[in-house]
């Protein structure tokens, strides 16, 4: 077991030309952070990208998933690896770190400095700040983020972030011991889980959560979503709001 107890989870399939050491570099510069990479069946050479990230420098460890299963799968596997790893804290961000790794890093001391369980990145462009969106994911993520809000019963202006970090509880252990329904909206849905778990006296409430807004964020070209993929994933949170009522008699 790793002396470090916060761990990153970075899926990647078919991330060769923008994983970057130097970004994780910067993460596990930091003596009790380290990173988890994923691939997530990748045959570009992105795994042995890996390998030689790990062989540089502490703090890395490589889980290997042989075929593709999708970024929200990939971030659960990751997620509960990291369990195995003796995470106190554990999050995630993309591949391609348009979350720089100083707003990750400014991310977990918010969690710990406000003392919530849920720490989410937030792309709220404001005096200041850098955040370089598209129009379409700007505004389809606005769409996305009132509906999500209301399923979730909790205000969040950007559900979507790739940045979050989460407090280990028995709570989030159940909450990513199944996989998720959605293949793009699980981040919703494990919000969802932690709200929705039977155990009331031990289910989150809006008092845990808190939403930093990211100084820099970059919309790096090269990103798998599509116009389809965000419509997908809004017709998911109906399937997800089904799924979070019988989440809650399960658990």
């Amino acid at each position: 077991m790793s002396s470090r107890t916060t761990w990153l989870v970075i899926p990647c399939f078919n991330e060769v030309a923008r994983l970057a050491g130097q970004n994780i570099a910067e993460l596990v510069a930091n003596d009790d952070v380290g990173v988890v990479l994923v691939d997530d069946g990748s045959d570009d050479g992105t795994r042995e990208l890996m390998f030689n990230i790990q062989k540089a420098g502490a703090g890395v460890d490589v889980l290997v998933l042989q075929q593709n299963v999708g970024k929200a799968e990939a971030v659960r596997r990751g997620m509960n690896h990291a369990l195995t790893l003796g995470a106190k804290v554990v999050g995630y961000l993309d591949a391609d770190f348009a979350t720089p790794a100083k707003d990750m890093l400014a991310l977990l001391n918010k969690l710990e400095a406000n003392e919530v369980k849920v720490c989410l990145g937030s792309r709220w462009l404001h005096l200041g700040a850098k955040i370089d969106r598209t129009a379409f994911r700007h505004y389809g993520g606005r769409v996305f983020a009132t509906i999500a809000s209301s399923v979730l019963k909790l205000n969040i202006y950007d559900t979507q972030c790739g940045a979050k970090a989460f407090c280990v509880s028995e709570v989030l252990v159940r909450s990513i011991s199944e996989p998720f329904l959605s293949r793009w909206a699980f981040d919703v849905e494990l919000i969802g889980r932690l709200l929705n778990d039977a155990s009331e006296d031990a289910r989150y409430t809006e008092q845990d959560f808190i939403e930093i807004p990211l100084q820099t964020w970059r919309d790096i070209r090269g990103s798998k979503i599509r116009i389809a993929d965000m419509v997908t994933a809004t017709f998911e949170l109906l399937l997800i709001s089904r799924a979070l009522k019988r989440w809650a008699k399960r658990t």
